[in-house]
């Protein structure tokens, strides 16, 4: 796979944490860092994608009942 360099800036604190875990890890700080950032790529792009189909239900009128909502409250409210 064809890699890219990226330079950012961490509080010191950051960076102090990410060499504690390379070192216990016996990982590099570039292999977890990348892990970090895909992680994080994958989880708001999960998200985004749920807000998207929610508004397009939301726009095609897609409504949980008022009947519905009611039962569904009963079932976790108690």
């Amino acid at each position: 796979m064809a890699t890219a360099v990226l330079t950012l800036r961490v509080p010191e604190e950051i960076k102090a944490k990410l060499d504690k875990l390379a070192q216990a890890t016996h990982r590099s700080r570039s292999f977890l860092a990348e892990e970090a950032i895909a992680r994080y790529i994958d989880l708001e792009a999960w998200q985004i994608g749920e807000i998207e189909q929610a508004i397009r239900e939301a726009d095609n009128g897609d409504f949980a009942s008022a009947s519905e909502l009611a039962d569904l409250l009963k079932k976790h409210a108690g």
